[in-house]
């Protein structure tokens, strides 16, 4: 990267059209699979930032968003007896679920800006990031 933080390589246009596809609502895709990958590869990206960020500052420091607090304490509401250190796949992807996380989310948009993306889970926190411990929810 140069000094202006620009990348030396140009963007491609397959690249661009990802991202252009992935700016849109995703209930306006059905179960595409080359956008499901697309979501996959950008949630795969976020986890390996976010994952170096937690394994070296101390978490009671740690703040990924303004709101962090707004969105524990809310999350908490809705979800009051979630695990969140080991993970059931069943109570994430079930349609009940599937009922409560979407209203949950859209209760950040304007306010965080990647409020709609799929994310990779860790579904043991004591874990790395391995197919077997890891989920796309």
């Amino acid at each position: 990267m140069d000094a202006a933080g620009e990348s030396e390589e140009p963007v491609s246009g397959e690249a661009l059209s990802i991202a252009h596809a992935l700016s849109h609502p995703p209930e306006s895709y059905g179960n595409d699979p080359d956008i499901e990958m697309a979501w996959a590869i950008r949630a795969m990206q976020h986890a390996e930032v976010y994952y170096k960020l937690i394994s070296s500052v101390d978490p009671q420091f740690l703040k990924l968003t303004k709101v962090d607090d707004q969105i524990y304490s809310e999350f908490r509401e809705i979800f009051e007896t979630l695990r969140v250190d080991v993970l059931d796949p069943e109570e994430l992807k079930s349609e009940s679920a599937k009922e409560k996380w979407r209203p949950f989310c859209l209760k950040f948009e304007g306010i965080v800006e990647d409020y709609n993306y799929g994310t990779l889970l860790r579904l043991d926190c004591s874990q790395g990031y391995t197919e077997e411990n890891t989920i796309f929810a």
